[in-house]
């Protein structure tokens, strides 16, 4: 087997991983660096389906794996707030958590992210949070910066120019971690899995950021080195499309509403996400060989669609026995494409009130038009857990006194949506695990929830690296 050494190895090349690379370059310019990730460099990431509508499903997803993570393909939302996207505040503090997100920022506009920020205007703010507490709808003010689709995939890539341009730093794409080696209570490295070889990578500084794709090899990887883990609320819902008119009020001043209600039957938390005005909804693929529902815009508004699509998720926290979480999201996933025979499955909600399944001949009179083509017709009810459907239409039809006609019967709902951010990595307020040298951070390890602090968390870890490595 062949030995190499690096400075550090970073396991994922989302923006947590990249982060972690371009901090820590910064900060030590002589630090050799290995980026290890299952998918490709972001020039040879391609997703078939985004032309001919048709999902071929590549091994590994060109949406999900590869340099960037699902962040290359999706939105593009900055969300800058501590208050929106994590955990990130509960191990370093809200100072610094702000400190983080700000510098964060700061590099995403270095590399040509946009410089509006939406939802800064207080006063219209304020107006949609007082509308909605009439209905006990809570609005979570949080300032956002857009990327758009096609912009992200700019902005992370001249990231990546930067990075190979350094010397200092290599990618290894269509790689695989296996084992990572302890000695004693540090690490010494880790089996990288490359070609059709495993090579030995010699490290004392490990950062797993394997992003939600990663999340049930991390899941795994800890419950072979003991590392302890804390579930975190499971997250499934659908995907809603509309017609942009029916969010367009709250969109033009906010770009994502996200909004907040608790059900009236069971009192579940049920919270909206990825909000895309104008946008598109995907399909994407994870390793385990589930297919979930996902969306997206465009920041030229030139490409925007008639439609705005969310997400509806309703949070569940287990206690124990249960300590399965992303288990049993992908068992609903699962069911769902197993009714549909692989594709995503689409409802009215007008059809799904009735207790019929939705047909291709219902689908054809909806006057909002899918643009997910792939999707087939079906009937969620056979999907959907009672608590995690009830809730979500009795948040949707309270949504709907917000926003008139969202509870309508040519509303689209979309499944199953799952974020597999379940179980949280027990990490010091350094993010070191209980194996010395070992970080884990970003969405697979349960820290964070998005784009801004899965990035936030990867300079966090950069600074005490580059202090360590100094300090030799």
């Amino acid at each position: 087997m062949d030995k190499v050494k690096f400075d550090c190895v970073i396991i994922g090349a989302g923006p947590a991983g990249i982060f972690t690379a371009l901090k820590l370059n910064k900060l030590n310019k002589d630090a050799n660096i290995l980026i290890v990730d299952m998918g490709r460099k972001l020039s040879s990431r391609t997703c078939p389906a985004r032309k001919t509508g048709v999902c071929v499903h590549c091994k590994p997803c060109g949406i999900v794996s590869g340099w960037s993570g699902a962040g290359a393909f999706s939105d593009g939302k900055l969300s800058l707030s501590r208050e929106v996207g994590g955990h990130l505040a509960e191990y370093v503090g809200d100072d610094k958590a702000d400190e983080l997100i700000k510098e964060a920022d700061d590099i995403y506009l270095s590399f040509g992210a946009d410089k509006e920020i939406h939802g800064l205007d207080d006063k219209k703010v304020e107006e949609i949070s007082y509308e909605a507490s009439k209905y006990n709808i809570k609005l979570i003010p949080c300032p956002v910066r857009h990327l758009g689709t096609e912009r992200a995939f700019d902005v992370l890539g001249k990231m990546y120019d930067a990075l190979m341009e350094s010397g200092k730093v290599t990618f290894w794409e269509l790689s695989e971690a296996r084992d990572i080696l302890i000695e004693g209570n540090s690490v010494r490295g880790v089996i990288v899995h490359k070609g059709k070889e495993d090579i030995e990578v010699e490290t004392s500084s490990l950062v797993v950021a394997p992003g939600r794709g990663g999340a049930e090899w991390l899941e795994k990887t800890c419950k072979t080195l003991n590392i302890k883990r804390t579930n975190n609320e499971v997250d499934i819902g659908l995907r809603v499309e509309v017609p942009n008119s029916v969010m367009d009020h709250l969109t033009k001043y906010l770009y994502e509403a996200k909004l907040v209600y608790y059900g009236d039957t069971y009192e579940n938390k049920v919270r909206t996400f990825c909000m895309n005005p104008g946008g598109v909804v995907s399909e994407e693929h994870y390793e385990s060989g589930i297919a979930v529902v996902n969306g997206h815009s465009y920041g030229d508004k030139s490409k925007w669609t008639g439609n705005t699509n969310f997400a509806v998720l309703v949070s569940t926290k287990f206690t124990e026995p249960f300590n399965q979480p992303i288990e049993f999201g992908q068992y609903i996933a699962r069911l769902a494409n197993m009714l549909t025979g692989g594709p995503i499955m689409v409802q009215r909600l007008g059809d799904l009130l009735k207790g019929r399944r939705t047909t291709k001949e219902r689908l054809a009179k909806s006057t909002t038009v899918p643009t997910l083509k792939t999707a087939v017709p079906g009937d969620l009810s056979f999907v959907l857990p009672p608590r995690q459907l009830t809730s979500i239409l009795e948040a949707l039809k309270a949504f709907d006194k917000l926003c008139p006609g969202l509870y309508s019967k040519n509303t689209l709902l979309y499944g199953i949506e799952v974020k597999f951010y379940s179980s949280r990595v027990n990490v010091d307020d350094k993010l070191m695990t209980s194996i010395e040298g070992m970080y884990a951070i970003g969405d697979g390890a349960g820290v964070t929830r998005g784009l801004m602090q899965a990035s936030a968390t990867g300079i966090y870890v950069a600074n005490t690296i580059a202090e360590k490595l100094n300090k030799k």
